[in-house]
């Protein structure tokens, strides 16, 4: 890939805080612009830390309220159990919207993102688990990729998922060892014979059902243990030697009990076609969906032979790409339409506008946040299928999968909620601080650059100068130029007054919920 070697402008920082990040705000753009791209490069490296999820919810029954529940036990009576298991998965929820709106200037909530949607696990029956294997994606996101993969196999969450835990050798499940290959590997490539794929057969899927056997999982939801934990069962594991297809060289995996699994997966990863899959997984994810033959063959392919050569990081991958030529190109902004949580959070975190009230409206608010996104069409952390959301895969269509006439008023009525009356729980109200952004801005008094500071928030390309123009119309109200600066200025020396307040605030929530229902706003 060549390096970037031209202008480092709003335009560019802009661009790369938009796909490494949930939503930037203008000040943080400048910063990068400030930074230079190889210091704003290192900043989004940085790994980001959270909180553990509290317990906000009455159906709590084990831990106070406010307390971390990630190492508690559940009740012994069933009805009290379930009651603690949907409080638990209530605060899992409002902890993963909190994080995505709370996040720092770094890849790690963006990554971790990816690897959710890479593994399309759903659900674990305890949210104990769920939030470890949550934990697990975020501690690998931006590390190395085989070692996720192989602690990601003997995770409690995914044994449960796949049936990883009821494969023994009396009766050997195929569930994880066909979905490993075909999903989160090698890929399944084109059909070429009954039962063989390019990359593996039905050879291969058999061998890895039996090398993964004689795992069990153990606590779930238990009144005893305080966690849920995996444990290799050698009576249960098949110890046999297993033959790999003619696509692994008809390699022999060795019985060797509890790193078996570990030694297949080394394997796994030797095969070029594996560093090929991933690479261009996070292609569609970063840049887009389109992959030429030009794109095959002079990105992708140098990704991967970056990735191989760094013995499977994803970070020097990553690094490169966000550093080339092609990802500052024209025609890749604006090519990848927004999931609804991108679209939600670019609304939100833009402004800098967080949930900060108690701890208990806190936490319901941000599951309202959660509920808003999954409305729209994005349940966080809860893919519809193991291959994850449908737009990051499913070809011809892609992204555009994300906009049908439902989903596409599902976004509107979340930029009218948050515009105007916004979420309101126990007094409290949550809806984007426009005033916030405004302040925030290159020259707020000044109306054709406060548009064009929103536009470069917003907009993934200029946009035309008529549409510029209506929204600087909506602004000042139609009204010349000076008369915003004097509102302004008035609201400045006054900001507590409503009568100078309002105005200001009104036409502010005015021009941004049209903004965000301009075609300009879903594609970053």
């Amino acid at each position: 890939m060549i390096p970037y070697s031209g202008p480092w402008t709003t335009e560019q920082a802009a661009h790369l805080l938009r796909r490494c990040t949930f939503g930037a705000s203008y000040q943080q753009i400048q910063y990068a612009v400030n930074l230079g791209l190889a210091s704003a490069l290192n900043q989004l490296f940085l790994p980001s830390v959270t909180d553990e999820p509290l317990a906000y919810d009455a159906g709590e029954q084990v831990v106070n309220i406010g307390e971390s529940w990630v190492s508690a036990v559940y009740p012994s009576n069933t009805t009290a159990n379930q009651q603690t298991e949907a409080a638990r998965m209530k605060s899992l929820g409002a902890w993963l919207a909190k994080n995505l709106n709370q996040e720092s200037l770094s890849l790690t909530e963006k990554m971790q993102f990816f690897w959710q949607n890479h593994f399309g696990l759903t659900t674990s029956g305890d949210a104990r688990a769920m939030y470890h294997y949550l934990q697990l994606l975020r501690q690998h996101a931006l590390g190395n990729v085989r070692q996720l993969v192989k602690e990601v196999t003997i995770d409690p969450c995914m044994l449960v998922f796949l049936n990883g835990n009821t494969n023994t050798v009396f009766s050997p499940n195929e569930n994880y060892g066909r979905e490993l290959l075909e999903l989160f590997t090698v890929g399944k490539g084109a059909q070429l014979a009954a039962g063989d794929y390019s990359t593996f057969t039905e050879q291969d899927v058999a061998a890895a059902a039996k090398i993964f056997t004689g795992y069990i999982v153990q606590g779930v939801r238990s009144s005893t243990q305080t966690q849920v934990t995996s444990q290799f069962m050698p009576n249960l594991h098949d110890n046999t030697n297993k033959t790999l297809s003619y696509h692994f060289a008809s390699q022999s995996i060795s019985a060797a009990g509890a790193i078996e699994y570990a030694n297949y997966i080394d394997v796994v990863f030797n095969q070029a076609d594996t560093a090929t899959y991933i690479c261009r997984k996070l292609y569609r994810y970063f840049v887009n969906y389109d992959i030429t033959p030009w794109v095959e063959q002079n990105i992708i392919a140098a990704m991967a032979q970056i990735y191989t050569t760094n013995n499977f990081e994803v970070a020097p991958v990553l690094m490169a790409l966000f550093s080339s030529e092609h990802f500052y190109d024209i025609s890749v902004r604006g090519a990848i339409i927004r999931s609804p949580l991108e679209t939600l959070c670019a609304m939100l975190n833009t402004s800098g506008t967080t949930a900060n009230f108690d701890m208990q409206s806190t936490y319901q608010i941000y599951l309202s946040m959660y509920g808003l996104a999954d409305q729209m069409g994005q349940a966080y952390a809860a893919p519809p299928s193991v291959a994850g959301w449908t737009p990051y895969y499913q070809a011809p269509a892609f992204y555009r999968l994300w906009i049908n006439s439902s989903y596409i008023k599902k976004r509107f009525d979340v930029a009218n909620l948050l515009t105007s009356n916004g979420l309101n729980v126990n007094g409290n109200t949550f809806k984007i601080k426009v005033i916030d952004l405004l302040n925030g801005l290159s020259a707020p008094a000044t109306a054709p650059a406060v548009i064009n500071d929103l536009c470069v928030v917003f907009f993934p390309k200029e946009i035309p100068v008529a549409d510029q123009l209506a929204l600087k119309n909506i602004l000042t109200g139609g009204l010349p130029d000076f008369e915003w600066t004097i509102q302004y200025n008035e609201y400045l020396n006054d900001p507590t007054n409503p009568v100078f307040y309002n105005p200001v605030e009104l036409r502010m929530q005015a021009v941004l919920n049209v903004m965000f229902k301009m075609p300009q706003f879903h594609v970053c």
